[in-house]
């Protein structure tokens, strides 16, 4: 049978179906409103649950802070920024402190000798030890994940010099979306919240600055998320969907000795 279709024509066909195509009008991608201050989509915005005055305390909280947590989507440091008076929370970013990208100011910050550092070393104090009249404190924290903040003050020997306390009796996490390595850790909201309470001998830091947190914990809980159970937790109770790697189980068999010896 012959072909009635010249050989131009299949070219020409083509070319009419994609000149159609291209005519066709795209659809428009929606864009959420996003809030100017937390930078997060309206509908799940928290800062109506902020302080309706940022709090201002005496001391100051000075975060310093891993690369990879400003990425996170649910990161707290921007709530406790947001909530306390301007200056009173002081962030730098790196892994190295101090380096030349940061102010002289963290450098004297960390010479100071009113600041605290945050960490559970085998130097740490507990905080309720230190005395409140050798403030006001600036108070250092380290935020990143467990195994982040541990590298970050292995790799920084000026925090090693530094007055290092610990937080004794302080419950669970309430960011129950975010699972912890053990019972006890908090983000770094709570831990803030914990500290500026103790040096500032005022609970109202504690009620007041975790109020976002806990509005994002119950929109995340309403809309699909589940509680998280800290790794120690489902590795006790036989939980814990994976082998424990020799990190986690150093961690455990730390938090098992402090245990032990708090009885």
């Amino acid at each position: 049978m012959a072909n009635n279709n010249a050989p131009g024509d299949c070219g020409s066909l083509e070319e009419e179906v994609w000149n159609e195509l291209i005519g066709i009008p795209s659809d428009v991608p929606e864009h959420r409103d996003v809030c100017e201050r937390c930078r997060r989509p309206m509908t799940v915005c928290w800062c109506p649950h902020l302080p309706t005055t940022p709090l201002n305390p005496e001391s100051r909280v000075i975060i310093l802070q891993h690369p990879a947590e400003e990425k996170r989507c649910l990161q707290t440091a921007k709530m406790l920024s947001l909530g306390l008076a301007n200056n009173k929370c002081l962030v730098f970013r790196g892994k190295k402190f101090p380096s030349p990208k940061h102010e002289t100011l963290l450098r004297e910050i960390l010479e100071d000798p009113r600041s605290l550092l945050l960490y559970p070393s085998k130097s740490s104090v507990p905080l309720e030890d230190v005395p409140t009249q050798d403030g006001p404190f600036n108070l250092i924290l380290l935020d990143g994940t467990w195994s982040q903040a541990k590298a970050i003050y292995a790799s920084n020997s000026s925090l090693h010099q530094m007055r290092q306390v610990k937080l004794i009796t302080t419950g669970n996490s309430n960011y129950v979306i975010r699972t912890q390595p053990t019972e006890g850790c908090l983000s770094t909201l709570e831990a803030a919240a914990e500290v500026l309470s103790i040096v500032e001998q005022d609970c109202m830091y504690r009620e007041q600055l975790l109020k976002p947190l806990h509005a994002l914990c119950d929109f995340q809980l309403r809309n699909g998320a589940v509680t998280h159970q800290s790794k120690e937790f489902l590795v006790k109770t036989n939980k814990y969907p994976k082998l424990i790697g020799r990190r986690l189980r150093k961690l455990l068999r730390q938090t098992d000795a402090a245990e032990e010896e708090e009885k």
